[in-house]
């Protein structure tokens, strides 16, 4: 197994289970970013456990590759998503906070597709 993949998967899985973490302790500015991009509050804990499903995916995956393929392509689709979300919302200033996410992600799905 490469150590790039290792790497990128690991902390691929880890941002993704911490952001689950924050949404599950319902953090303030989480909630106020959500509002302002029209998402209501009772999405957190949907949200919340699809970060955790994706990061323990790619912890899996490390020994069952479809596994890391699907989890990796879960996180890729959310985070495109939140960035969509944010696009549409006009929240230009909160653009950034996804994208090392999404980054972390897409190296994590590259990685496992070239091995």
């Amino acid at each position: 197994m490469d150590v790039a993949y290792v790497v990128a998967t690991v902390l691929a899985a880890a941002a993704a289970l911490l952001a689950a973490g924050i949404d599950v302790v319902r953090a303030e500015w989480v909630r106020t970013n959500m509002r302002g991009s029209g998402i209501p509050e009772s999405w957190l804990t949907p949200l919340a456990v699809v970060k955790a499903v994706g990061g323990a995916g790619l912890l899996v995956g490390l020994a069952v590759a479809p596994i890391a393929v699907a989890a990796a392509a879960g996180l890729v689709v959310y985070f495109v998503g939140a960035e969509l979300t944010l696009l549409r919302a006009r929240q230009y200033a909160h653009l950034g906070y996804p994208l090392p996410f999404l980054a972390l992600a897409a190296a994590s799905l590259g990685f496992a597709l070239a091995s």
